[in-house]
């Protein structure tokens, strides 16, 4: 089934929950509109649709080989691939200084998801590309920014992240990679690093790896981590790929899904490595990247999730089976009249549409955080490293329930290859998992963001939250019944950050088996949030009289979130508040033994 991006839907995001009006007040975008926006998205969706999603099969049933010498993908990539280079869409969000168009994160995030939504495992070769970039804008040297960005940014080449190893995992302490300092001032990276996606393959000209390794004397753990730019071919002094360096691939994984993705190992053999920074602050620049990367592998949940629900949705309106249930009819109608089936794609509509809205809103935080003034970065900075983690782990959880729901309402044929569903739902099954599981992320949220402050940071949005709440209460009958369920979610989220503060002391175990549950929780608030702000933009355009059919959707697909989804926020209070004891109990003490 062809993939349409939904532009209505991603602009209605932008414009209302992006602090679009925020960020175009900064000098870095004042000369962009959402006409702009608008029509580099719509153009950019065209040539995903045209080109990228026709990778989508092709790339899970032939897949990335491995000759023993170089990765091989299907032909159709290739000539994709120079396509998306030559229109210049590898540089959507990047700084204009170093070749790119110079456009909001919130854009940026936009076409990430349309460009995903297309082919996952084609989508993932920019997105390492995005993260490498970052990490050099913000820790690069001038010379290493000079020499390697241009060419990241237009995508000419593209950029790794090689964080794990065989005995490391994402105990990132444990790295053994080695770099010994050269006389020229040029480091001997020598080790094995494993899961690098699109490690090696012949898409671009060169590929720029981002790695972390141990200098002679490091300090142990963590802390005695550098980060290094290791290129597959030597840079010339005329900025062109030169001779092979000492890096090579040694396999790729076969895997579940994202099978056209080439998921490397790599051997380092004294390649040559230059410096990002200062030794043993490695694991500071390479977060970074990280951040990056959690960031977008979220929308990549939403992204997935889009093209599982159209698929999804053309099915149920085309396939009849039996009379409806209130006998309204005597012949068989399509099932997307039945009322399970019905809410089985709603659920999935919703879930799709809230984690955009909340993947766009963090994106625009995050464009205050490192461009706006003084105050509006001190302001937007801790809500967005708040969000970040949920969008990672939320997002990426629920692509698995809506890529799931897609395999159901095919029935049958969900679980037939030919149909294309199951490849969704195969692809989803990596999102949670790479970038840093769904545990690290609570985890994270919980230690660093929520008890480190004793919850305050938490407060402050709930404080914000409450504000649309009231603001809500004073719209239509729809709006304060939202409002009413959005504040019994967030006294549900205060309960719980109110217990794991005071638990904190006393039982930590107790407390971290409730991190995963107060990040869905948050998650799933953060998200009713997002819809409780739509619900003001969208009444605001109905009174004006302005695409009225499509906000009265808005309106009504928040609503059933409330009512379904929503919900669930008391059920994750309860999780964490009196389920943690179960956990330990003596029964289970088996679990810990050798």
């Amino acid at each position: 089934m062809p993939y349409k991006a939904p532009i209505d839907d991603i602009m209605f995001n932008i414009e209302h929950l992006s602090s679009w009006a925020e960020v175009t007040a900064l000098e870095t975008y004042s000369d962009i509109t959402c006409q702009d926006a608008e029509a580099v998205l719509d153009g950019f969706g065209r040539f995903c649709s045209e080109t990228i999603a026709e990778l989508t099969s092709i790339g899970d049933t032939t897949g990335s080989k491995f000759d023993g010498e170089k990765v091989i993908l299907p032909d159709e990539f290739k000539t994709a691939y120079d396509q998306f280079v030559e229109m210049g869409w590898q540089s959507l969000p990047h700084d204009a200084s170093h070749g790119g168009m110079g456009l909001p994160r919130a854009l940026g995030a936009a076409a990430t998801e349309i460009l995903n939504s297309s082919d996952l495992s084609f989508g993932l070769c920019p997105l390492l590309t995005d993260g490498a970039v970052d990490a050099l804008m913000l820790a690069g040297s001038e010379d290493q920014k000079a020499l390697y960005l241009e060419n990241l940014i237009s995508g000419r080449w593209t950029g790794t992240m090689n964080l794990t190893e065989p005995q490391a995992g994402s105990d990132l302490g444990r790295v053994r990679t080695k770099a010994a300092q050269n006389d020229d001032g040029t480091y001997a990276v020598s080790g094995t690093k494993i899961y690098i996606t699109y490690g090696e393959h012949e898409l671009s000209e060169n590929i720029i790896h981002l790695v972390l390794a141990r200098t002679p004397n490091a300090p142990p753990g963590p802390k005695g981590l550098s980060l290094f730019i290791v290129p597959k071919y030597l840079v010339k002094d005329d900025g062109t790929p030169g001779e092979r360096n000492g890096v090579n691939c040694i396999s790729i994984e076969h895997k579940l899904g994202i099978k056209a993705s080439p998921t490397a190992v790599l051997e380092y053999d004294n390649a040559t490595g230059f410096l990002i920074g200062e030794e043993n602050h490695g694991l500071q620049y390479m977060f970074i990247m990280m951040m990056s990367a959690r960031f977008l592998v979220g929308i990549q949940g939403v992204a997935v999730s889009e093209r599982a629900y159209q698929h999804a949705l053309a099915y149920a309106k085309d396939r009849e089976q039996s009379p409806p249930v209130d006998r309204s009819k005597k012949e068989a109608v399509t099932i997307a009249h039945h009322p399970d089936v019905r809410r089985m794609l709603l659920r999935m509509k919703a879930l799709v549409e809230g984690g955009r809205a909340l993947s766009v809103a963090t994106a625009g935080l995050l464009d205050l955080a490192k461009n706006g003034s003084e105050e509006q970065a001190a302001t937007a900075k801790p809500i967005a490293e708040f969000l970040v983690p949920l969008v990672k782990s939320f997002c990426t959880e629920r692509a698995l329930e809506v890529t799931s729901l897609g395999v159901q309402i095919h029935g049958g044929m969900g679980f037939i290859e030919e149909t294309g569903v199951a490849q969704f739902y195969r692809d989803a099954r990596i999102l949670p998992i790479y970038e840093g599981t769904t545990a690290i992320q609570a985890n994270d949220l919980l230690g660093r963001k929520i008890l480190r402050d004793k919850g305050a940071l938490a407060k402050e949005i709930m404080v914000q939250i409450e504000e649309t709440e009231t603001s809500l209460k004073s719209g239509s009958p729809q709006a304060i019944s939202f409002a009413n369920n959005l504040e019994r979610a967030r006294k549900a989220f205060n309960d719980s950050i109110v217990w794991l503060v005071d638990q904190a002391g006393d039982d930590i175990n107790n407390v971290y088996a409730g991190s995963v549950p107060i990040l869905m929780l948050a998650g799933n608030l953060a998200v009713g949030w997002q819809f409780g702000k739509s619900i003001l933009a969208a009444e605001a355009h109905i009174a004006e009289g302005k695409n009225t059919a499509f906000h009265a959707e808005k309106i009504a697909t928040a609503c059933f979130y409330a009512q379904h989804i929503l919900v669930e926020c008391e059920l994750e209070k309860a999780r964490i508040t009196a389920g943690a004891d179960s956990i330990y109990a003596d029964a289970f003490k088996d679990f810990a033994t050798a």
